[in-house]
């Protein structure tokens, strides 16, 4: 259940693997404006906004968990 898990190491999770996504999306698109390849550069952008969303929901998880650092009872 995921009401058994703690939301806050989740949402710190989160948080790390949107930062990731959105540094890759940031290579992945300059690399693909300075090889002048623009799908290239679209993906790169998708994946920027993509590690964006990822870090706002872990966000909100780590906001809405009532006992960090504790499991469910």
């Amino acid at each position: 259940m995921a009401d058994d898990k703690d939301l806050a190491t989740e949402g710190a999770k989160d948080r790390v693997k949107g930062a990731a996504k959105e540094v890759e999306g940031r290579v992945r698109n300059a690399t693909g404006g300075a090889t002048g390849n623009t799908s290239e550069q679209l993906k790169g952008k998708a994946q920027e906004i993509g590690g964006k969303i990822q870090q706002g929901i872990g966000k909100a998880k780590q906001k809405s968990d009532p006992k960090p650092g504790v499991d469910g009872e």
